[in-house]
């Protein structure tokens, strides 16, 4: 006897198993999508951090090297306000800031460059003459010790990752 197998469907079934099938594909593929774009905010945001990385080290380099040029002196500063081969005269008080003017064209190319980044900028400026320790100018100049006054430097760098980070940093440095 051969019997061949019959199936038979219940005439009251109406898909509910499918669309319920539908909904919960359509919430997975909801859910992906929601972490696949957390995963690309993460990877911008980690690539801006290196970029920013880059622009600091080569910004840091250039300081270095300007704190560094300071150091075996013998450098000559304009008197006025101009600036020569990175070198500025005395800022004045009413004038704007160099590092904030987009116009000042006196920034000096550091040797340090790093892979990503334009080349580093600094430029110096003379700050005057200032106490190394407070009230020691105070003192009469036959008492005062000799290294009581010294010339005081502010130094200004820069880098920028290509079309990205920009670094900028400032600092003062007592000279020789």
């Amino acid at each position: 006897m051969n019997r061949s197998p019959t199936f038979h469907m219940p005439s009251r079934e109406r898909g509910a198993a499918l669309v319920v099938v539908l909904i919960l594909l359509l919430v997975m593929t909801l859910l992906g999508l929601a972490s696949l774009r957390g995963t690309m905010l993460e990877e911008r945001m980690s690539g801006s951090l290196y970029d920013r990385n880059l622009s600091f080290q080569a910004a840091e380099a250039a300081l270095r090297e300007a704190e560094a040029r300071i150091a075996t002196g013998g450098l000559t500063f304009p008197t006025s306000a101009t600036c020569s081969d990175g070198l500025c005269g005395t800022p004045t008080a009413t004038a704007t800031e160099r590092w904030k003017d987009t116009a000042f064209d006196g920034w000096k190319a550091a040797s340090a460059t790093l892979q990503r980044t334009a080349t580093p900028q600094y430029f110096i400026e003379f700050m005057g003459i200032a106490p190394t320790w407070p009230g020691c100018d105070q003192l009469p100049e036959g008492e005062r010790h000799p290294h009581c006054l010294k010339p005081r430097y502010r130094v200004t760098a820069r880098s920028t990752a290509v079309d990205r980070a920009a670094v900028l940093l400032q600092t003062t440095y007592a000279g020789p």
